[in-house]
């Protein structure tokens, strides 16, 4: 019998992404910068950077835990946390233009340090010490350089997305196809057992040429009905 295809697909298990937990560098990397470097009160600039981060990381999660049942929504809400991200990426340029200070050239030492490190870093626990001791400059950087390579791979895991959305189609596709399936397969397995129900050679060739002419009836009719036959 044929399988019949899956309505939910596999989902989930967002945490072990690691462009989910260079999301959450961001994020918890943004609350200590902006608790360090930005007033406390009167400047909403901290929400907007706190909030961005966040809706970075939750998108992500959301993305994932959907993706079950839509692929639709899981493109669409990964699309918004790359595009919170990219917010975010502006507001620490706009930072570092503010105060005076410099972004690094992709060129610049401290870039590729930068890049080396934040590549084999992808928890918290190996940022924290920094986010708690560098200066405000440094930090911006990293921000970008750590941003940088999460939109590179939310960019990554979107084409994966669509790839996935174009091989499964959406759920009502997918519901449609799980019907068409089982009816296909019920309609087999009564097939199945009114011909295993024969007790002999004979009545086992009685029954499906009773079966044959049937379907050939069934054929003829659908035929006429269409015009196909006169």
């Amino acid at each position: 019998m044929a399988e019949i295809p899956k309505i939910v697909l596999p989902h989930g298990g967002y945490k072990n992404l690691i462009v989910y937990r260079k999301s959450d560098v961001v994020y918890e990397g943004t609350v200590v910068f902006c608790r360090r470097f930005l007033p406390a009160h009167g400047d909403r600039t901290v929400d907007q950077m706190v909030q961005a981060a966040r809706s970075c990381k939750q998108n992500i999660a959301e993305g994932s835990s959907a993706s079950g049942a839509s692929k639709e929504t899981e493109i669409k809400l990964t699309n918004v946390a790359r595009a919170t991200l990219d917010e975010l990426m502006e507001d620490y340029l706009d930072y570092l233009k503010r105060n005076g200070l410099a972004e690094w050239e992709a060129t610049d030492e401290r870039s590729r340090y930068a890049r080396a490190f934040a590549k084999g870093h992808n928890d918290w626990s190996g940022w924290k010490e920094l986010f708690e001791t560098r200066p405000a400059e440094t930090l911006a950087n990293l921000m970008l350089t750590i941003c940088n390579q999460t939109s590179y791979m939310l960019g990554r895991m979107i084409e994966r997305q669509e790839a996935d959305f174009k091989k499964f189609g959406g759920v009502r596709e997918r519901m449609h196809a799980a019907r068409t399936a089982a009816r296909a397969d019920e309609f087999n397995r009564g097939l199945y057992s009114h011909l295993a129900e024969a007790k002999t050679p004979d009545e086992l060739n009685t029954r499906a040429e009773n079966l044959r002419r049937e379907i050939s009836r069934i054929v003829w009719g659908i035929e006429r009905k269409r015009g196909w036959r006169q």
